[in-house]
């Protein structure tokens, strides 16, 4: 099992918030974040972890997404403290 590196999205627990820094992805990927609103700059909130390593249900802005966490370990992130 991989082990999430603390400055990664999939590192924060739920309620846990964060700022996007950077997304080290490929072009596809890259694209397919940005296209769900996944940008540098953007605040993140998980609300649920999947049980198993399962999906992230995040927050960006007023949208809810689902997340696999192999997708979410690609987005560095400074974790707000407030």
């Amino acid at each position: 099992m991989k082990t999430a590196h603390p400055n990664t999205l999939d590192a924060l627990h739920p309620g846990e918030t964060g700022t996007i820094l950077a997304m080290h992805a490929g072009a596809e990927l890259y694209r397919r974040l940005a296209a769900l609103g996944l940008r540098v700059g953007k605040h993140v909130r998980i609300l649920r972890r999947g049980r198993f390593a399962g999906p992230l249900h995040i927050r960006v802005g007023t949208t809810d997404l689902m997340m696999r966490t192999s997708d979410a370990s690609c987005i560095q992130v400074q974790r707000s403290h407030f």
